[in-house]
């Protein structure tokens, strides 16, 4: 949560950091601002969208060419133009920006004051700045002084600062909050990911927990913050600035929807093994004996990384007899999980720098287990912190709304699940099938999504509901879950998912004839059970939404609408059968005027617990 952008070259540093915010701009968009030093620190901060930023400083733009920008999701102090970004100590000359939560900031704060150093806002960040500040005064150095405060605080951070007594560096540190730098032709770039950084260079080097960086105009420093001198690798940018752009879509969202027959392909490319019917898997391959004598696989994650976690558990379940738990990442930590030596655990994260899930993961191999990761961003923190791993290739997704990263994280179970069954039971024959079955996804995806018009006039039907139910089971229950998930995070519409045969436990109770319930039922081993589900809701008055399998014409009598799907094997059907989920909840959300891609209250990374 929260974008961080820094900047230090010949340019001028404002258009760089603006620009820089509006690509991070779907990690919070609560307030933003910028700091430049041309002479003295400037510093311009507003409440809300970057857009508000741009208006407020449009008449007299700040110069220089070193700075900071940041946009802000408030976790400290109510979102308003004095709790913005960047924070000051209180002589003005020390400009600071912050991702993370300062959990002691409260008790360095009381002792701050008693030594006579005031405050203006609510946050945490300007606790830190002035610890910084107060540490100066005290004789140290500016680097000194920065060390000295983070070695100070409890909790999680990435951090930038610029200051008028050391006018031409940056300070940058990291612990739990990502920090990239990205270094150009005579300038750098530091970014909370490299969606800033990658239209002016891709090389790029990344910050891990406990390191900070200076950038000054003709180098850069990286030591821990104990002052040990660290060399960083530099790796290359592997998406291209087209990526980051709407392509014609009128949202992010959608234009990630559409795009999923190509992120299904790329989560694929290079991966089946056709002449020996199984899949090939570079990621996990120095973890291949503990893959074929794993006792168990613990699945952590959050969100919608969540649900397809819930799939990936029927897969590994039904298909390679591996006994698999699904957790939350934010409970597993904070009890006393039962861990064996032989156990896989998985971490699923679109970002890989998910707080929770990453905690979730060092408590496991604290345990002995061995830490796989499924994670869509490359040189993320959990991709370098796992003894193997798979990339979902989705490309960068710029929605909040998580769409084309789910339907990868799907894919990429599946190819894990084909491993593994093939190491274990699965013979060469359903493997091919199978395989078989991989290849003709992406064409019944663009299949599938032909019917955009016809979900949009149900969105139309149903823009006004208060309340939706979704309801699956096997294999679709956590599409279910998933359906409603996106319909709250973007139309603010209450909506619960549920396996269907639960309903009668309670939800039943809700049903009337202003109830939409939307069933995903498509023609498999349950099919008779969703249909007597279905006819329970009908007897109720219930107002039915069906995704169903093409060919399946029963079930037109008793839906009020019916969207089809492709047939394909069971485990692969919630690849196609959320799809529909999507669109819904998309155009349900245009219908009621609401941002799609920057719903209220939300971030695309959560970085913080």
């Amino acid at each position: 949560m929260c974008g961080i952008v820094g900047y230090i070259g010949p340019e001028e540093a404002l258009p760089v950091l603006m620009n820089g915010l509006k690509r991070l701009e779907y990690r919070g968009y609560d307030s933003a601002g910028v700091a430049t030093i041309d002479g003295g620190l400037t510093i311009g901060k507003k409440v809300g969208k970057v857009t508000e930023l741009e208006k407020l400083i449009a008449a007299n733009p700040p110069g220089g060419t070193i700075g900071i920008g940041h946009t802000r999701w408030a976790t400290h102090g109510e979102p308003n133009d004095i709790n913005a970004h960047p924070h000051t100590d209180q002589f003005g000359e020390i400009a600071l920006i912050h991702n993370g939560i300062i959990e002691n900031y409260a008790t360095i704060k009381k002792t701050l004051e008693s030594d006579g150093y005031t405050f203006r806002t609510q946050t945490d960040t300007e606790v830190l700045v002035q610890l910084i500040r107060a540490f100066y005064d005290k004789g140290n150095s500016l680097e000194r002084a920065f060390r000295l405060a983070l070695k100070s605080v409890v909790g999680t951070y990435g951090v930038a600062m610029i200051s008028t007594i050391e006018p031409d560096r940056i300070y940058a540190a990291r612990n739990g909050s990502p920090l990239a730098i990205g270094i150009g032709d005579g300038e750098y770039i530091l970014a909370s990911d490299a969606s800033a950084i990658v239209q002016h260079t891709r090389h790029v080097t990344y910050l891990t927990d406990g390191e900070m960086a200076i950038l000054e105009r003709d180098k850069y420093t990286t030591k821990t913050i104990d002052d040990i001198p660290v060399t960083k690798e530099i790796e290359e940018i592997t998406f291209d600035i087209g990526e980051l752009e709407k392509g014609g879509y009128e949202h992010f969202m959608l234009k990630e929807i559409f795009e999923q027959p190509d992120t299904i392909r790329n989560a694929m490319r290079g991966r089946l093994q056709r002449d020996e019917s199984t899949v090939r898997l570079g990621g996990l391959r120095t973890v291949t004996e503990k893959l074929r004598d794993a006792r168990r696989i613990i699945i952590v994650a959050c969100g919608t990384s969540w649900h397809s976690a819930l799939v990936g558990e029927y897969m590994f379940e039904q298909l390679a007899g591996i006994p698999t738990e699904v957790e939350y990442a934010s409970e597993f930590r904070y009890r006393d999980p039962v861990i064996f030596k032989d156990d896989l655990v998985i971490a699923i994260s679109q970002s890989g720098e998910t707080a929770d899930t990453l905690a979730a993961l060092r408590e496991a191999k604290r345990r002995g287990a061995t830490a796989i990761g499924i994670v869509n961003v490359v040189g993320s923190t959990i991709a370098r912190e796992t003894e193997a791993g798979v990339y979902a290739h989705a490309g960068p997704e710029i929605g909040v709304a998580s769409t084309k990263a789910f339907t990868s994280q799907l894919m990429v179970l599946a190819l894990m699940t084909v491993k593994l069954a093939r190491m274990r039971r699965m013979g060469a024959a359903e493997g091919a099938q199978i395989l078989k079955a991989f290849e003709e996804l992406p064409a019944k995806i663009e299949e599938t999504l032909a019917h955009a018009e016809q979900v949009r006039a149900i969105a139309h039907t149903y823009a006004g509901a208060r309340n939706f139910l979704y309801l699956g089971r096997g294999y679709n229950f956590p599409v279910a879950l998933e359906g409603a998930l996106k319909l709250k995070e973007i139309s603010y519409i209450h909506a619960e998912g549920y396996p269907a045969a639960e309903m009668k436990h309670g939800p039943i109770a809700l049903i009337d004839e202003n109830m939409p319930v939307v069933f995903v039922a498509p023609d498999d081993d349950i099919y008779e059970k969703v249909i007597s589900n279905i006819q329970e809701v009908r007897a109720r008055s219930g107002r039915v939404i069906a995704i169903a399998t093409e060919g399946d014409e029963r079930i037109e009598s008793l839906a009020e609408h019916v969207i089809y799907v492709p047939r394909t094997l069971p485990f692969l059907a919630p690849i196609l059968n959320v799809l529909p989920l999507q669109l819904l909840s998309y155009y349900i959300a245009v219908e009621r005027g609401c941002n799609v891609d920057q719903p209220r209250n939300l971030a695309k990374s959560v970085t913080v617990e």
